[in-house]
């Protein structure tokens, strides 16, 4: 690679980076979903051998968990919405160089017209669209500073009848998926019954 990196080169870059960044973040959410699920066993566990202590401690630990998995998932919102305003910008900036190039062929064909005001109004055009990309830039980072400031951490977040639901709640499914085996432990130990009773 040269040492200057053309504009679309750099473009292709900046879109890498970005999407490379959006992974990066995605990886964390089921990270933290994972450290979730962990947590939640190990509070069950807590509570079925009754130390309180370590129950106390594990639902801090979930809370903190769930506090960050919103944080992340609030900052990959961000950052999807702002490549959909980026997309929409290049789409822009490629009208605008599409009408700076039809100006050029115009006054090409009339030249020997005076389009002193014209040519003026189109040179102030093509100014806006050569800065554009610039701006996208500007309004990236603060989008993604404007997210990185955000009162994440608030312990407001993710409340204590929240976390006690989500460890309540996987109890309530295990209990379910035992009475369901022993449901259709009854149903077949019934058919066998019905099928000697016949013999």
């Amino acid at each position: 690679m040269g040492l200057f990196k053309s504009k679309e080169e750099r473009r292709v870059e900046r879109e890498m980076k970005i999407r490379q960044g959006v992974r990066a973040i995605e990886r964390s959410v089921r990270q933290q979903q994972k450290f979730a699920e962990d947590f939640i066993k190990n509070a069950q566990q807590a509570k079925k051998i009754g130390d309180e202590g370590q129950y106390q401690f594990i639902r801090n630990a979930l809370k903190k968990t769930a506090t960050v998995k919103k944080m992340l998932e609030r900052q990959l919102l961000s950052i999807k919405n702002a490549m959909l305003i980026q997309q929409q910008a290049a789409a822009s900036q490629q009208f605008a160089e599409s009408m700076s190039l039809m100006a050029k062929e115009i006054s090409r064909t009339f030249e020997e017209m005076d389009l002193t005001k014209t040519q003026a109004d189109w040179e102030k055009a093509v100014t806006k669209a050569s800065t554009l990309e610039e701006r996208m830039d500007i309004f990236l980072d603060a989008m993604q500073d404007s997210s990185l400031a955000a009162p994440a951490a608030s312990t407001e977040a993710v409340s204590d009848a929240e976390i006690d639901r989500m460890i309540d709640a996987d109890v309530l499914a295990a209990e379910k998926a035992e009475l369901g085996k022993l449901d259709q432990l009854e149903s077949e130990i019934a058919k066998e019954l019905g099928a000697k009773q016949k013999d």
